[in-house]
């Protein structure tokens, strides 16, 4: 069987979770990736077939999406041109994180499409939402990536087929430990920008990992590096907090690792918006930017933040099982044989 899996490449957040679930699809056929988007740092251990430009939200360095670079950079004449092209109708089965080109792809050619992502949870009638409506962002969420069914992840396992986070091997390798720092995550913000606001806090080792940064400095109580998966992941496992965006993937790992947690959603982004309220109903602290009016907030944070305590099992393969036995008939004939004759 031929399997398409197709992962969304803007941030780091698809791409690790496609580190533990494309081992999982592929025991059950010939599984082809396909990546589209500009803005991952995430290296990923598998062959990609194709590689595409796709549609990406390009980050700004102050607290939000770039929406100039953003227009700036869309083709989208090349995009269409990739949908029409992508021999979707040579597989079997198509598992869409999010990815667009794949999507539209499968809607123009009457093919199904199965999400498995966190988008579509943020989209179920049951997932937190914050207090402030954007309809527009909802739209463009709903919109950007069509599928014919969904399978999501979320902090919390709401509904029928919404699950706990994947979390990578890699973070479950780990043994949390705490030796007081506090590891920072904030791709929507400049280094001059963190180091002028976390400075104000003078008795706090912060170790921040920067998308900007081409070259590690030290800034009195700040070290600032470029993103390195393993030194990111030992900050995080052996800190006392972690300062992040709205993304899914990081404060899920951090919660899982038994942190308290600090979320900052960029401003203009629905997705992040309505993560950060459904960190926020886990015991994460929010605010809404990283600047002056919010360190009270943040001082409470260091003072009195409790770390999360959460249950977050692997079930990957359970998951990718039960799309298995849902969506390909011929492996429910396979399974019937099979008890019928007593394998």
């Amino acid at each position: 069987m031929k399997i398409l899996f197709a992962i969304q490449g803007t941030g780091n957040g698809h791409l690790s979770r496609a580190k533990d679930v494309y081992p999982e699809l592929a025991k059950y056929g010939e599984v082809d990736v396909l990546i589209s988007g500009i803005q991952a740092d995430v290296d990923v251990p598998f062959p990609v077939k194709y590689k595409m430009y796709g549609m990406s939200f390009i980050f700004g360095n102050h607290g939000g999406v770039d929406i100039w670079e953003t227009t700036k950079r869309m083709k989208l004449f090349r995009l269409m041109k990739d949908v029409r092209h992508l021999p979707i109708e040579q597989y079997y089965l198509v598992i869409n994180d999010f990815e667009p080109i794949s999507a539209w792809a499968c809607k123009k050619k009457h093919l199904p499409c199965i999400s498995l992502s966190h988008q579509c949870a943020v989209l179920h009638e049951k997932a937190p939402l914050p207090i402030a409506g954007d309809p527009v962002g909802k739209l463009v969420l709903s919109r950007y990536a069509p599928v014919t069914a969904a399978y999501g992840f979320h902090f919390k396992a709401f509904a029928e087929n919404i699950f706990t986070p994947v979390i990578r091997k890699e973070i479950r390798a780990v043994k949390p430990t705490n030796l007081g720092h506090y590891t920072v995550y904030l791709p929507a913000y400049d280094d001059e920008t963190i180091v002028r606001h976390l400075s104000q806090f003078k008795d706090t080792k912060w170790e921040v990992f920067s998308k900007h940064n081409k070259e590690p400095f030290r800034s009195g109580n700040i070290t600032v590096s470029k993103i390195d998966n393993r030194a990111f992941i030992e900050s995080m496992a052996s800190s006392a907090g972690v300062l992040c965006g709205a993304g899914f993937e990081g404060p899920a790992e951090a919660m899982y690792l038994g942190k308290k947690v600090l979320v900052v959603p960029m401003h203009g982004q629905y997705e992040q918006q309505c993560n950060a309220a459904g960190a926020q109903e886990m015991g994460a602290a929010v605010i809404s930017t990283l600047d002056e009016k919010h360190y009270e907030i943040i001082g409470d944070w260091l003072k009195n933040g409790k770390p999360i305590e959460v249950n977050y099992p692997d079930i990957t393969a359970e998951i990718i099982e039960r799309i298995i036995r849902k969506h390909v008939p011929s492996y429910k004939q396979e399974a019937r044989i099979a008890v019928s004759i007593g394998v």
